[in-house]
């Protein structure tokens, strides 16, 4: 986002996600290739080695169990602060 445009950025991110690339090298791969007017060269042929990478998408009620474990942190903090 410093030194491309949001619009661009957003491409190649949707981009990534379509090729299941989420890496930050993938999605700047991937945006400067459309700069370039040149294809993306993506071929995981030659890493095998490296492991696939599934990622789910996340359910927003996971949050609330984030949000409620603060607030009891808080709260038993508050306490012993006080105490």
């Amino acid at each position: 986002m410093e030194d491309f445009h949001q619009h661009q950025v957003e491409q190649a991110v949707v981009e990534a996600l379509r090729l299941g690339a989420i890496s930050f090298d993938a999605v700047k791969m991937l945006l400067l290739a459309r700069l370039e007017n040149r294809p993306a060269r993506l071929d995981l042929t030659f890493y095998p080695y490296l492991p696939a990478a599934t990622v789910k998408t996340t359910d927003p009620r996971a949050y609330l169990g984030l949000i409620a474990g603060a607030d009891l942190a808080a709260s038993t903090t508050t306490v012993g602060a006080s105490a």
